[in-house]
């Protein structure tokens, strides 16, 4: 399902129009993208968290040449499913 798609059933779910949609999603997205720079956790109920950690430098062996690297730190984004989700997934493969 590609950004249009997406818009458009969710309007449709939603009985807005395809723009007020689009304009709610994007600022959605906006304070999405802000709380997540800002390293909290985001729940969102009977879906998921979205939660950022910070990855420690660590000290690596390349495969091949045995040559020791640093890789340097970074902020990773984790997902965790909700258990309500996980529960209908469950139930939707069953069928």
């Amino acid at each position: 399902m590609d950004n249009r798609q997406f818009i458009k059933a969710l309007s449709k779910a939603t009985g807005k129009s395809a723009k007020e949609t689009e304009l709610l999603l994007t600022d959605f997205m906006a304070v999405f993208r802000e709380r997540i720079t800002d390293m909290d956790t985001i729940a969102i109920p009977g879906f998921g968290s979205f939660e950022t950690k910070k990855r420690a430098e660590r000290v690596t062996t390349h495969p091949s040449t045995q040559q020791r690297i640093i890789i340097p730190p970074k902020i990773v984004m984790n997902f965790k499913m909700s258990n309500v989700l996980k529960q209908r997934m469950r139930d939707d493969n069953k069928q």
